[in-house]
């Protein structure tokens, strides 16, 4: 039958479509052995569905006849703006574990920085001679060297310009084997033996040869070995003050001197660095003089022991590093001093301070421009020393008002 002009199945007139195909082989067709089978994707998939039917259910049974294959089970999806899961024990503990590792390492880099600022001197000998001590002795020397203070410097804190070095302060921290310690004033006007040198003020020793005489000339004349050394000068000591924001006094009566640069009113008083600096030099106000002046030094240094220690200081990052800088800028210590060393000194200071130990003035005989020691009574403060026993309570009430 031949197609008609108008029939659809007649290609356009001028036109000719033929499609060739392979002899047996069709597109989209499957062969095999010359029969077309379906696609073998389609068969695969048959198979599939025929071999889920036969397996049995989760149960264990089989799934009924004429029974559907099972369909795979999707987790639904997370609704868009859903809240997180909020902290769990887990959580917090390995924030907080981090948070202290990051707090540890500061504070072990801050101390090392600190440490690395402080200055070194071989003050204790290696050989104490006869001199012994079962508890722990620290010299504590505050100097009055102007070397390192510029004429700003020395103008603000009032220092004047005297040359050469010479000890204001002379403490001896003393930590029993067992009991309370102790903080013993050595009045810089002393008279003792300086070896090499012959008789004369206790301050002289550190004039004339520094840290090493004047532990050498301690351990002489008391029979203590010094274990550990600390000196502080006037401008770091002033500066600790003001990286600690100032120390509180409270003064039963005004202290007006010019020597020091201090008119201080009478209360309880926030005292700066210069402030705080004159009224442990002050003196020429106090009919006791040197006397009165290490019962100052004493309660002032206290004061800045326990400002130090306070949770305020070390709970504060920024305070405690001003503190720990100016403390390494302004400290001398022995070189065979070490950081735990320090530390307990620290702490043994503010123990006293505070309430947990006690505070005295080497027991005196004569007492004039210079001053003597009480033979017997000071010889049982250094024997009590030499022994790691606790000072004997009647030694404590000798404190001169």
């Amino acid at each position: 039958m031949t197609p008609s002009e108008d029939s659809p199945d007649r290609p356009p007139a001028g036109r000719s479509k033929v499609t060739t195909y392979t002899t047996g082989h069709v597109p989209g067709v499957s062969y095999r052995g010359g029969v077309a089978h379906s696609p073998e994707e389609r068969e695969d998939a048959a198979r599939r569905a025929m071999a889920a039917a036969e397996r049995p259910s989760p149960s264990g049974q089989e799934r009924p006849s004429g029974a559907s294959p099972a369909k795979t089970a999707y987790a639904p999806k997370a609704k868009v703006g859903a809240k997180r899961p909020g902290l769990t024990p887990g959580r917090v503990a390995r924030w907080l574990g981090g948070f202290l590792v990051v707090l540890l390492a500061g504070l072990v880099v801050l101390m090392w920085l600190a440490w690395s600022r402080i200055d070194k001197v071989a003050a204790i000998p290696e050989d104490h001679g006869a001199a012994v001590s079962e508890g722990e002795v620290y010299l504590l020397v505050g100097s009055d060297s102007r070397e390192d203070l510029s004429a700003e410097e020395r103008a603000e804190l009032g220092t004047g310009s005297t040359e050469g070095r010479r000890t204001d302060t002379i403490m001896l921290l003393y930590v029993p084997k067992d009991g309370r310690p102790s903080l013993v004033s050595v009045p810089r006007d002393s008279v003792v033996d300086i070896p090499g040198r012959g008789e004369n003020r206790i301050n002289a020793a550190y004039a004339f040869g520094g840290a090493p005489l004047l532990v050498e000339t301690l351990e002489s004349a008391t029979g203590v070995a010094i274990d550990d050394y600390v000196e502080i000068g006037f401008g770091g000591f002033a500066s600790i003050v003001d990286a600690l924001g100032g120390v509180e006094m409270c003064l039963d009566e005004a202290i007006q001197d010019d020597k020091a640069h201090i008119d201080l009113p009478t209360g309880c008083q926030t005292l700066d660095g210069p402030n705080a600096l004159g009224f442990a030099r002050a003196r020429d106000f106090d009919p006791t003089a040197d006397l009165g002046r290490v019962e100052r030094q004493r309660e002032l240094i206290g004061s800045i022991a326990s400002r130090a220690l306070s949770p305020s200081t070390l709970l504060n990052p920024l305070q405690l590093t001003r503190t720990a800088l100016a403390g390494g800028d302004a400290l001398t210590v022995d070189e065979q001093t070490g950081p735990i060393d320090l530390l307990q000194f620290a702490l043994g200071m503010r123990s006293v301070t505070g309430g947990g130990g006690d505070t005295l003035t080497v027991p005196l005989g004569r007492v004039g421009n210079t001053v003597d020691w009480d033979t017997e009574k000071a010889g049982r403060l250094w024997a009590a020393m030499q022994s790691g026993e606790e000072i004997p309570r009647d030694l404590l009430e000798t404190d001169p008002e």
